[in-house]
């Protein structure tokens, strides 16, 4: 995961983190931005600056308070995981309606999407910093790209479900925004690749993303994911070791770039994920579907 001070992208006051998202995307989907629901969860986008900052509070109790990721001096002062790229984009969230409280109380899960309208008003996509994704979307221009980012859960709340629910509302968001691509950094903790060798080797050696799907981390920050022979990996234990967002980006039938990145801010070691909607299975597409094409319709 790559952090950036509050101004890189829009030049905005420090100490004053954008709040509220403008790619547009809430009045288009529905009322109320519903894009599933499962039991007491709800998964939907954020409606107003203050679910986006309960939102952000997520991300800083996870992200740092959990992980040991380093705040700039105006991100800690706020308690807020922010940066400019929060204006341009909209956020998912998963709401637990048996909560008591007003609805920025029931947060305890978010997602943040940035679509190639949010793209455009930043002048950039976020995983710009860690991998070349230029040469990527220029092989498939005409192509809609959404880059997810910033996911996190509060302990409580890390089950299949909640995963599952997250799915459902990214499926809805796609099909109504007419995604042809999903990519975006995911994570395993800390900064050492050694200490996830198997899993990043199995990534490396039997998930690359090959010919015109090819990502490669910049040549500044590469680090090999091949730390293993490939016959020495075992990928029933490999699987195993994989963060739970790593996997279900593979049962979905995603690839992943060539090299990791790590990031001593965020005290992450980064693979990049590259998902085009074609190579979902139909297992998949129909499960999520059956629920989400309500929603997005």
């Amino acid at each position: 995961m790559q952090v950036m001070t509050l101004n890189t992208a829009f030049n905005e006051p420090a100490g004053q983190p954008p709040l509220a998202g403008d790619a547009g995307v809430l009045s288009e989907l529905s009322e109320d931005g519903l894009l599933g629901r499962i039991g007491p969860l709800e998964v939907r986008l954020a409606r107003d600056p203050a679910e986006i900052a309960a939102a952000q509070t997520i991300r800083f109790r996870v992200f740092f308070d959990e992980m040991g990721a380093r705040p700039s001096a105006a991100v800690a002062s706020q308690n807020r995981d922010a940066d400019g790229f929060d204006a341009v984009c909209d956020h998912l969230l998963v709401v637990d309606t048996s909560l008591e409280g007003d609805d920025v109380d029931r947060i305890v899960g978010t997602y943040r999407l940035l679509p190639p309208e949010g793209a455009r008003k930043a002048g950039r996509f976020y995983s710009q910093d860690e991998f070349a994704i230029e040469t990527l979307m220029a092989r498939h221009t005409g192509r809609r790209f959404l880059e997810l980012g910033r996911s996190c859960v509060l302990p409580a709340y890390r089950t299949k479900r909640t995963i599952e629910l997250l799915w459902q509302g990214i499926w809805a968001y796609c099909r109504r925004l007419r995604i042809d691509v999903m990519m975006g950094c995911a994570s395993f903790p800390g900064v050492v690749p050694a200490a996830h060798a198997e899993a990043l080797s199995f990534l490396g050696h039997f998930c690359q993303a090959e010919a015109d799907w090819h990502v490669r981390a910049l040549d500044a920050r590469f680090a090999p994911m091949d730390l293993m022979p490939k016959e020495a990996i075992q990928a029933r234990s490999a699987l195993a070791a994989m963060p739970p967002l790593v996997k279900g980006y593979l049962r979905l039938g995603a690839r992943f770039g060539e090299g990791c990145v790590v990031d001593h801010d965020f005290a992450t070691t980064d693979v990049f994920v590259v998902l085009p909607v074609e190579a979902i299975s139909d297992r998949y597409i129909n499960y999520y579907g059956a629920d989400a094409q309500r929603f997005a319709a």
